[in-house]
Parts: structure tokens; C-alpha cells; sequence
């Protein structure tokens, strides 16, 4: 390796997946000198894996990050190809948007934001080893020795570290679709007492679109009604023409095809060692955990509108080349099938994530933050929420300013991350909206109400968008108070209504706000007996509606959220040893001197440390403070 001249800058990122992106981003528009890394040019912003974004729980991760001032929900309103809210048969908590991209569009339009972007750049180049001075963060150094003096550097490596691609007994030391993998970085993250972990993902195969007979398969549509991902976006503004997907199972046939072949499966055969995620199994996983079920779904799913390659959603597996063949073409619709890439298993290196801080911080390196699937996360959604957090308090603390940290009562974004550095994750974390206590306050719907405040108050959101909310909320407010306000009585033409709808005949007058509560009506269908009622936009109207009909639910849950807190603001000191407080398990010592949480709400999280532990912490610390 050769030696060259120091650069200088403020912060460098280390990897361009959506982690990196969001990240340098952050950086860049919080007027950071940036620098972002990538092994390859060509993997900037890549989707290696499935052709969408969004989807259950993930689409309130995308939502909350535009709320907050990141990119992915902009990008994928101008990529996407199909768009569908899932869901909507059940509550509002659980909506999710959901958007099928076209991935070279996606990739080309984020690329076009980071190029054009003042303050970052972008360099194709491998990261060798991270420079630190009394555990303090130096610089960085490339594999053509290189180095970039910095003052934060956020690790965002996606699934490169020592990558190895797996179909079947066959392996290559590769990054996702054939890209370099990062050979170097780990062992000088070891040297500096990094914990890490080996994980595992995976793919399915592509197919020539040429190949498959749609007439066996349902066609599935996307929506009429457009909601962009972005609060910035209108539906009028992103409406086009949308692409259909496709929906076929497997079948006893197919599952026999990988129960015949299970024992050359690298994940039964010991091939593969790292943990994969067990919330998107492969299917010689499915087929062997759920020996009950006779077909599961198959998703296919166009990767874009200018290629022929078709994801197939549901069939990731690791089988060999011939197997995959044979199984895929035991499916409905398939029988011809033409595979363009074969689907493959790919092991790479992560860490531990209790060695951060709720700002995804390193504990014991000043500066270094740590975001995405590097962090133990799978999904391009996780990794974008982590990398614009680790973004922002990168450029906090060259700034000096406190840290950004949600809490689980804020966001999901409070949640995953919650989840990743007080909770053991020995598996690729998925985030779920069981995963969300608060999830009725912590809808899609309202991201912007909840976080975009924020997000002006870091200097992500400028003051335009920031008085638009303000009109909205205001809006919100006023036509709640005016339904509270507002009443009828049993008249004949109330009463023809209430027949109409199907719901209870009045016996005295009640307020507008009393009939939208009932499960039979909305603030839409009053509006024939609402005479004092105001244009206001299909945003307004829907908060309207979710919260006055969810009314009571939504003050228990903040009723609730009081209570956390509570628990949330019981700060421990950092110098506190565990070791000196008396009665605590020793199972609860270990955990809490590891772990070193940050109060007593986090602590009660940490699996190991019992209520009857924190009663034992909370009498130490009122005896101590």
C-alpha cells in the first residue's frame, strides 16, 4: 500500500447503502465538510435485495425519516412503479405504505441528490483501518494508504465486511450482486476491542420475464388512491401509470423438490455459519419449520420498467444452481422459467449493538457512530432510519450539541433503535409494529405532527415546510374543537340519517364529534348534516377523523406514555458501580455494567435485569442522590 498526502474533513461515512446515504446527507446539509466511501461506485444507494420499499412497520420508519428531514421517502415517491396502502382492513395504527421501485431509478435518482449535494462527496475507495488517539476518533485510512483526518466517522458497511456469497456448496468472497466485498475493515475494528457478530441474509433468484405464464397467477394491483411517501408530496404531484405484480404459491411437489435436496442446502449442510433473520426465512426454511403448511405465497415483482428481470418474492434460498431450477419451475406460472441470477445466501460481519449508545455512538470510541444492517438490522428501511440518526448526531457532536435520541413513545425510529442497543439481538433485527407499545400514537399518518418539529429544530426541515405544518396542525385543531362544539338534535332529517347508515336513532341531541365515534359513521359521511363545515384538505380531514374516533384510546396510550416517562427520566449516573449495589443479582451486574444504561426506564428493558432489580437500583441511587 502506498502512503499519500492527509486530507482533512469533518466527517467521513463508510459505506453508500441507504445507511450511508441518509448518514452523509445529514452530515452534508448540517454543514459538515463530508466524504462518503463506497467500494464500488456502482453500489451507492443499491437495492441488492427485494424491489420495494415500505411495507408493514417499515412504511412508518420511511414516513418518520422524511418527517425528520432524510431522503429515502422523496426518492422513492419519484422511483416507484406501483404503490399500495396494506392493511386497511384493519386499524389506522397498522397501515402501512407500501411501493414497488424501479431499482435503477431508485439508485440513479438518490445518486443525482448525493452528487449534487453541497459539502458532500463521494469516493469509490475500501476503508482499511479507523484512526483513533485516547480512544478518540483521528481519521480514517484507505486501502491505497490514504488517510482522512477526520473529527466523526459513521460505519454504515451494509452486508460487506469479509462478504461471501453461498448457492449451494459453491462460495465466492463477494459483496451482494457480484460487487467487491470489504475485506480489511473487521480486523482493525477487532484491534480496537470491537465485539463482532457473523450474520447471514439472503435473496431469491431473478427470472426472465419472457419466461413466465402470468395466466396461472392473480394480478395485483396498486392503488387508486396515491399517498406519497413524502409530507413534501401531493398525489396529484407523483401520479403515473402503475406496473402490476403477480401472486402464485408453491406446492407439495416443490416443497418435496427441497425436502429431497435439504441435505445439500449450505444452511442444513453446516456451510453456512453466520445467524440468519428469522422473520424472512428461506424457503428450505419455511418448508421445513412449517412442515404443516401445503404452499406458501410467491411474490413476482418487476425489479423496474426497463428490464425483464423479475424478483420472486417468498423463494430466497441458498439450494444449488440445479435444485433452484427444478424448484422453481414446480410453481404455477413457472413451469418455464429462465433464471437471470440464481439466488444466493450471503454471510458478512456486524457487531454487537449494545456496544452503542442510544445516539449510536461507540461506548468506547469518541466519534465513531455505527448504522444499518452493520448494526445486527436487516431492511433497506432499518438502515436508512439508523444511518440518518447516526448522521445527525455526528454532525451534533463535531457542533457540540446534544444528541438526537427518540424514545420508543416518540417513533419506531425510537424503537428499532431502543431494540438494537439495550436488547441482545443474535439475529438480523426486523422491526414489527408488535415491537411498538404506543403504536396507536406512533401511526404513519402522523410522522410529520410528531417528528418534523424536530427536524426544524436540528436544521433538516426548513422554516417553509415548518409554517405548512404549523397551518395544518392548526387546522387539525380547530375543526376538532368546532365537531366537539357543534351539535344536532333528533330532528326527522337526523333521524333519516341515522337510519340511512344503519346506526342508532338519536334520543337527544349529541355534538358531530359523538356521531363520527360510532363505528358506523366518519367525518365523511356526516358531512350531509354538517352545515358549518370548511374545504380542508384529505390530510386534515384524516387526522380529524383517526382522532376523534380513536378518542379515547389515544389518552389512555398517552396516559401511558406519562407513566414511561416517568421511568425514562430517572437518569443513572455513568460512573455508577454496580458492583457496590447491594442485593442486585449477579446476573443484573453483569448485564447493567455491560450494557451501562442510561436510566432506569432503559435498564428495565435489558433482558436479565428483573423488577425486582430496579427496585433494589431505584432504592441505591434515592439513597445516593
Amino acid at each position: 500500500m502506498s502512503s499519500t498526502e492527509n486530507e482533512c474533513v469533518d466527517v467521513v461515512i463508510v459505506g453508500a447503502g441507504h445507511a450511508g446515504c441518509e448518514a452523509a446527507l445529514a452530515c452534508a446539509r448540517l454543514n459538515m465538510k463530508t466524504i462518503m466511501f463506497t467500494v464500488s461506485m456502482d453500489s451507492v444507494a443499491l437495492m441488492p435485495c427485494n424491489p420495494n420499499v415500505g411495507g408493514t412497520s417499515k412504511g412508518h420508519l420511511v414516513r418518520e425519516l422524511d418527517a425528520l428531514g432524510g431522503e429515502m421517502g422523496k426518492n422513492i415517491d419519484k422511483a416507484y412503479i406501483q404503490s399500495k396502502m396494506l392493511n386497511v382492513s384493519k386499524g389506522p395504527a397498522v397501515h402501512s405504505l407500501r411501493a414497488q421501485a424501479d431499482k435503477q431509478d431508485y439508485t440513479r435518482e438518490m445518486r443525482k441528490v448525493l452528487e449534487n449535494t453541497y459539502n458532500l462527496t463521494l469516493r469509490q475507495g475500501e476503508i482499511v483501518d479507523i484512526l483513533t488517539e485516547n480512544n478518540k476518533i483521528t481519521g480514517v485510512k484507505t486501502y491505497t494508504g490514504t488517510i482522512y483526518n477526520c473529527k466523526a466517522v459513521v460505519l454504515a458497511t451494509g452486508t460487506y465486511l469479509k462478504a461471501r456469497c453461498i448457492c449451494g456448496d459453491v462460495s465466492k468472497n463477494t459483496g451482494p450482486n457480484g460487487l467487491s466485498a470489504a475485506n480489511y475493515l473487521t480486523d482493525a475494528l477487532k484491534r480496537l476491542g470491537i465485539e463482532m457478530y457473523r450474520f447471514k441474509t439472503g435473496t431469491p433468484a431473478r427470472i426472465d420475464k419472457r419466461s413466465i405464464d402470468f395466466s396461472k397467477m392473480e394480478e395485483q394491483f396498486g392503488d387508486e388512491k396515491l399517498v406519497p411517501f413524502s409530507f413534501t408530496n401531493k398525489p396529484e404531484d407523483i401520479a403515473k401509470e402503475q406496473v402490476s405484480c403477480w401472486l402464485t404459491y408453491t406446492n407439495e411437489e416443490t416443497h418435496k423438490i427441497i425436502r429431497d435436496n435439504i441435505h445439500r442446502s449450505p444452511l442444513y449442510s453446516g456451510n453456512i455459519k453466520g445467524v440468519g433473520p428469522r422473520y424472512c426465512p428461506s424457503i428450505e426454511d419455511k418448508v421445513v419449520r412449517f412442515a404443516d403448511k401445503d404452499r406458501h405465497q410467491v411474490f413476482i415483482e418487476p425489479e423496474g420498467n426497463y428490464t425483464n428481470e423479475m424478483y420472486i418474492g417468498g423463494m430466497s434460498s441458498s439450494l444449488p444452481e440445479d435444485v433452484q431450477f427444478k424448484m422453481y419451475r414446480s410453481v404455477a406460472g413457472l413451469e418455464n422459467a429462465k433464471i437471470v441470477r440464481n439466488a444466493y445466501a450471503i454471510e458478512y460481519d456486524c457487531i454487537n449493538a449494545l456496544q452503542l449508545k442510544p445516539s449510536l455512538e461507540f461506548k468506547k470510541i469518541e466519534g465513531l457512530f455505527s448504522a444499518g444492517q452493520f448494526n445486527g438490522s436487516s431492511g433497506y428501511e432499518e438502515a436508512a432510519a439508523q444511518g440518518l440518526i447516526a448522521g445527525i448526531n455526528a454532525a451534533m457532536k463535531i457542533s457540540g450539541r446534544e444528541p438526537l435520541i427518540l424514545d420508543r413513545s416518540q417513533a419506531y425510529i425510537g424503537v428499532l433503535i431502543d431494540d438494537l442497543v439495550t436488547k441482545e439481538t443474535h439475529e438480523p433485527y426486523r422491526m414489527m409494529t408488535s415491537r411498538a407499545e404506543y403504536r396507536l400514537l406512533l401511526r404513519q399518518d402522523n410522522a410529520d405532527l410528531r417528528l418534523t418539529k424536530i427536524g426544524h429544530e436540528i436544521g433538516l426541515i426548513d422554516d417553509e415546510r415548518y409554517n405548512k405544518l404549523l397551518e395544518k396542525e392548526k387546522a387539525i385543531n380547530e375543526e376538532i374543537e368546532r365537531l366537539n362544539n357543534t351539535f344536532v338534535g333528533a330532528s326527522s332529517n337526523i333521524q333519516e340519517f341515522c337510519k340511512k347508515n344503519n346506526t342508532t336513532e338519536l334520543k337527544k341531541s349529541c355534538s358531530l364529534a359523538e356521531l363520527i365515534r360510532r363505528p358506523e359513521l366518519s367525518y365523511e359521511l356526516i358531512s350531509e348534516i354538517d352545515k358549518d363545515r370548511k374545504e380542508l384538505d384529505s390530510d386534515v380531514i384524516e387526522q380529524v377523523n383517526i382522532n376523534i374516533k380513536y378518542d379515547g384510546y389515544i389518552k389512555r396510550q398517552m396516559s401511558q406514555v406519562e407513566q414511561y416517562k416517568k421511568m425514562e427520566n430517572k437518569k443513572i449516573p455513568e460512573d455508577i458501580d454496580y458492583e457496590k449495589v447491594g442485593s442486585l443479582r449477579l446476573e443484573a451486574k453483569q448485564k447493567l455494567t455491560a450494557i451501562r444504561p442510561q436510566s432506569i426506564g432503559q435498564a428495565s428493558r435489558i433482558s436479565g435485569v428483573s423488577p425486582a432489580d430496579i427496585s433494589v437500583l431505584l432504592v441505591y441511587l434515592s439513597m445516593k442522590h
